[in-house]
């Protein structure tokens, strides 16, 4: 078996249907939770921030020592166990919805608890894809990986935006419950052993979590995509907190149009995942990680600039573009650092650059939020517009003159 195809692997195919089924899930509630607190209970734009915001906060709370807990555990459990937590918490919305008991503070509480599990799940994800496809074959790993996650996110958000039509927003998010639980049976049929953690020792889980910080921090590669991936996370934040207000008051879409527009972002997505091998071939498989978005991330500019009838089509086409750039970036960033990272820390690192990531996620989601409520949509989406367009920065100076990872100074390596 050629060691660059992943896909031929029997264990990778069962990670990559779950994966795909609990992405589609995703998309389709991701339409429906937040039409749920707009439509349903009139929720304003802070109220829609926070509940943004209770989905991520736990990356800053708790992201660090999960890391730490993770490269001390099997990794397969620690996901199964993430994707039963998320599938009986969002099956509670649509149980409180029937019993005529559904409120914002609910969907705050099931936010921040499945933001729990899902901190478990990326950073347990991440570091368990090697033990089913080799490290040489990570890039394609994770370009197919991607692909067909995409294939859920672009048939998801119109699936969502259709069923949230037709069946209502709150009975919607029980599908991704059910998703979650179908990503769990397939991780346990999963046969491949990972490599035996080490033996934890007593009162160092500080030590282990300052290990990982500090391995990072030494770092110029690894920092500086923090920093961009941050920023990045930052502008996506700021925006989400207005965005399907902006689609429904301003623009005037139906659920049905903005499961569409999204899904037209979620084309760009798959499209970019699967030519991701390709685009790093041409360009350069270090180059490509900063090219992808300098190239994608001036089109942010067009949502802002859209409004109702023909001008809608600006921010599809921004949409789209962010989307593409954006996939891009994350699979030839996650598989360099994969690459790069010792086995034995790849938990903790993994962790460090998801807290530093998302750790400021829930204060865009409020900040948007807050800013939306004093000033009104379009000007958050300018700010966000903004910060997309600037965040490559960062990258592009730590990986100047250089084209291929192969291409990295020692320094970068274990």
């Amino acid at each position: 078996m050629a060691s660059g195809s992943p896909s031929r692997r029997r264990d990778f195919r069962l990670l990559l249907f779950g994966q795909t089924t609990a992405q589609l899930g995703t998309q389709v509630s991701g339409v429906a939770v937040p039409l749920l607190a707009v439509v349903t209970l009139g929720a304003s734009p802070l109220q829609l921030g926070l509940v943004t915001a209770a989905g991520t906060v736990a990356f800053a709370l708790i992201g660090l020592p999960a890391g730490a807990w993770i490269d001390r555990w099997p990794r397969r459990p620690v996901l199964v166990a993430a994707d039963l937590a998320r599938a009986a918490l969002l099956a509670t919305i649509p149980l409180a919805a029937l019993l005529g008991r559904l409120t914002i503070t609910q969907l705050v509480v099931v936010s921040l608890l499945a933001g729990v599990a899902r901190v478990f799940f990326d950073v347990g994800y991440q570091s368990y894809l090697p033990a089913v496809a080799d490290r040489t074959g990570l890039l394609a790993g994770n370009s197919a990986m991607e692909t067909v996650r995409a294939c859920g996110q672009v048939a998801g958000p119109g699936v969502g935006g259709w069923a949230v039509a037709l069946l209502g927003a709150a009975n919607v998010v029980l599908v991704q419950a059910v998703t979650f639980a179908l990503s769990a049976a397939s991780l346990l049929a999963i046969r491949a052993r990972e490599p035996a953690p080490p033996a934890a020792r007593p009162g160092r889980l500080a030590a282990e979590i300052g290990e990982g910080l500090a391995f990072v921090a030494r770092n110029r590669l690894l920092r500086a995509t923090a920093i961009t991936s941050a920023a990045g996370n930052l502008a996506f934040a700021i925006a989400s907190a207005v965005n399907v207000v902006f689609m429904v008051r301003t623009l005037g879409l139906t659920p049905a149009a903005i499961g569409l527009v999204l899904a037209a972002g979620s084309v760009a997505a798959l499209a970019g995942a699967a030519l991701t091998p390709r685009l790093a071939r041409r360009a350069g498989s270090a180059r490509i990680i900063w090219l992808s978005l300098a190239v994608t991330g001036p089109a942010a500019m067009l949502t802002p600039l859209s409004g109702p009838g023909r001008p809608v089509l600006l921010l599809v086409l921004g949409t789209a573009a962010g989307e593409l750039g954006q996939i891009v970036y994350a699979i030839t960033n996650v598989s360099l650092r994969q690459r790069l990272c010792p086995e034995r820390m790849l938990g903790r690192v993994n962790a460090t650059m998801r807290v530093l990531m998302m750790g400021l996620f829930p204060v865009g989601a409020l900040l948007g939020g807050a800013l939306g409520q004093a000033a009104g949509t379009r000007p958050v989406l300018w700010l966000a517009a903004a910060v997309i367009a600037l965040s490559p920065l960062p990258v592009h100076a730590a990986l100047r003159g250089v084209r291929d990872v192969e291409d990295l100074p020692a320094w970068t390596r274990p």
